[in-house]
């Protein structure tokens, strides 16, 4: 079994090679899953550690077989290594999910929670959490949660800031796990499933109508909102 290092270390390059966690299971093959590498430096960020330590941990992934490694270009994970990687995904989601919809915790809470639990579940808790829960289709922030076989539903939505000032659209989706921001939204009424309409775009965020009142949006909120667009 991979360790909690390995399974981190796949899960970020996974995020990163593909923001909305929907990465085309589209052949691929030993040199890579098909997507972009992703660089030492962004994995490094993302990780909170050093690029010495990521270089390192990078080469040791590829002989091991999970990641395609070329220095100075980044790193593609491998068919092995999305395996993993969208495994550990997925308990993460369907934990988040449980824990707001059976222990009734919110959806700023539960990140760090799952972090810690998704290593520690066996792939049979896993499987009865997704059974009892009724094999949902996305997670408390509206991302895809990965089937048993590993694919991920591709995402047709929008960030809310690219959308036109005018245009009305439900909320599908958060893509941050910053219980100051998930916070911020439920208080500003912006949570998922939510119909409303784009008013203003500013440079620093932007300003929507929630029936019929504004409400202000800094820039962090309206990026991490994604949304379909309604008309």
């Amino acid at each position: 079994m991979p360790s909690l290092t390995v399974e981190n270390y796949l899960k970020a390059i996974l995020a990163l090679a593909e923001p909305d966690g929907a990465v085309p299971d589209a052949g691929g093959d030993a040199a890579g899953d098909g997507s972009a590498p992703v660089s030492t430096g962004r994995i490094a960020t993302a990780l909170g550690v050093s690029p010495g330590t990521v270089t390192s941990m990078l080469k040791t992934l590829d002989e091991g077989g999970l990641i395609a490694y070329a220095p100075y270009s980044g790193a593609r994970l491998t068919r092995a290594g999305r395996a993993i990687a969208t495994r550990v995904v997925r308990r993460h989601r369907l934990i988040e999910l449980f824990l707001v919809q059976t222990l009734g915790l919110s959806w700023d809470e539960v990140h760090d929670e799952a972090e810690h639990m998704e290593h520690a579940v066996s792939d049979a808790l896993v499987e009865r959490i997704d059974a009892f829960l009724g094999r949902p289709e996305v997670d408390p922030h509206g991302s895809p949660i990965p089937s048993a076989d590993g694919a991920i539903a591709a995402t047709a939505d929008h960030r809310l800031d690219a959308c036109d000032v005018g245009q009305r659209f439900e909320v599908v989706r958060v893509d941050d796990q910053s219980p100051e921001t998930l916070r911020g939204l439920s208080e500003a009424g912006l949570l998922l499933g939510v119909v409303a309409r784009l008013t203003r775009q500013k440079p620093l965020g932007c300003v929507v109508e929630i029936d019929g009142a504004p409400v202000a949006l800094d820039a962090e909120q309206s990026a991490a909102v994604f949304v379909r667009v309604l008309g």
